[in-house]
């Protein structure tokens, strides 16, 4: 139904991320993907989904002078929120373990933010995901590091991985958002976006 919708026009992710490419596919949308890697700074001042609107929006205006007309252009960011901090990917093995390990036992919230971009027009909007984890142990924190490496993921996890299994009490909100993006929100918001 999208994909008629769409007719007419070229869809552009800017995400390696494989896991928002499947989304994609999952939606039967025909996209092309178009990189252009951006400093993911951003103003210490801003809380929650302020930083993954700005840095969705960072991501597109990277790339909007490559726009043409009837090309709609697609980013995304993902940070898990926890105590007023924004967990991103891990630097490397000991801060994956020190992330985990602080959302053990907690109720933290999964924060994803889309920007849609045309020559002529832009919206952004963000989902959020509360997820409470039960306790884990250290031994389940380094078993999952070893085995799953979850390196390029924003709070060290994947949801849909072992640990979203063995750790995961509660989830109150979209699972797909925690996976990373709000495909609910970006389907109907495509469908708008063309209207």
């Amino acid at each position: 139904m999208l994909k008629e919708k769409l007719q007419g026009y070229k869809v552009i992710l800017a995400s390696g991320s494989p896991r928002r490419r499947q989304f994609m596919n999952d939606l039967n949308i025909d996209f092309e993907i178009r990189l252009n890697e951006v400093e993911e700074i951003y103003p210490e001042n801003l809380q929650g989904c302020e930083i993954t609107d700005f840095l969705a929006e960072l991501k597109s205006n990277a790339l909007a002078d490559t726009l043409e007309d009837k090309e709609i252009l697609i980013t995304s960011d993902t940070i898990v929120w926890h105590n007023h901090e924004a967990l991103g990917k891990p630097k490397d093995y000991d801060d994956a373990y020190t992330m985990l390990s602080s959302l053990s036992g907690k109720t933290h919230e999964v924060i994803s933010s889309v920007c849609l971009k045309s020559s002529t027009k832009s919206v952004t909007f963000n989902e959020t995901t509360r997820v409470t984890f039960h306790d884990i142990t250290e031994e389940e924190i380094k078993h999952y590091l070893d085995n799953y490496k979850p390196f390029d993921k924003a709070g060290a996890y994947g949801i849909q991985e072992w640990i979203g299994l063995i750790a995961i009490a509660k989830l109150e909100g979209s699972y797909n958002n925690v996976v990373g993006m709000p495909v609910n929100k970006v389907y109907h918001e495509l469908i708008k976006f063309v209207s």
